[in-house]
């Protein structure tokens, strides 16, 4: 069985992942900013461990990486922020303070997430580290609007391919997955895939994650994604 970490656990496509794994019976350490409140994640059946952590916070992501003491097979940096309105987020009118929440949590939050487990990736059998990003993080789909948070899984993209490439002597591979449309507080209810088939494809794609030169950019299905 493997050990499974996995941020922003509370909610969405993060309690999906939890409930998938767990029902594998893999230990799942399930982590989000507060565990008491989560009251869905608390019914989760299985061996699932509560963790608190705020991934704008290296110091929270450093404690929550010490508490976890035994080898980790999977790290999924799942918590996100859509960020700010859409007018926010236009070009003419973009708000920088937003810019820089936005990247905090989806860019630099998710990087210190993964950085701080390779320690316990590298003592594992699973060997691998994943970010949940977004097919609108692809350049060669750059739409209007929204530029903040496609700009933030850009810069993941980017960061997570040149680790795969650091990484992939080490036996560690690297993958950054789209979840799809998802019916989320994020994606809305006229999202096609429900958070459970999400959740459920991921694992799949998680599975066949090997190491190499370059993070696999695939969505819940397996389809590559250009970059």
């Amino acid at each position: 069985m493997a050990t499974v970490v996995i941020t922003g656990a509370n909610r969405g496509i993060g309690l999906a992942l939890t409930k998938t794994y767990a029902a594998r019976g893999d230990t799942v350490h399930a982590a989000c900013r507060a565990p008491d409140e989560a009251s869905e994640l608390r019914e989760v059946g299985g061996n699932v461990q509560l963790h608190a952590v705020d991934v704008g916070h290296h110091a929270s992501i450093d404690s929550l990486a010490q508490a976890i003491t035994e080898p980790v097979d999977v790290v999924i940096a799942n918590a996100g922020v859509y960020g700010l309105s859409g007018a926010d987020q236009t070009f003419a009118d973009l708000d920088f303070k937003g810019v820089d929440f936005t990247f905090n949590i989806n860019t630099i939050g998710a990087l210190k997430t993964l950085q701080a487990f390779i320690p316990h990736v590298s003592k594992s059998d699973g060997k691998k580290l994943v970010a949940i990003t977004s097919k609108m993080g692809s350049i060669d789909d750059a739409s209007s609007g929204m530029i903040a948070y496609r700009s933030s899984k850009t810069a993941l993209n980017m960061a997570l391919c040149c680790a795969a490439n650091e990484l992939q002597d080490k036996g560690i591979a690297v993958g950054t997955l789209h979840p799809g449309w998802v019916r989320t507080r994020m994606g809305g209810d006229n999202a096609p895939t429900t958070t459970q088939e999400s959740a459920d494809g991921l694992a799949s794609v998680i599975d066949s994650l090997t190491p190499g030169p370059k993070a696999a950019f695939k969505d819940f299905r397996g389809d590559a994604i250009a970059w």
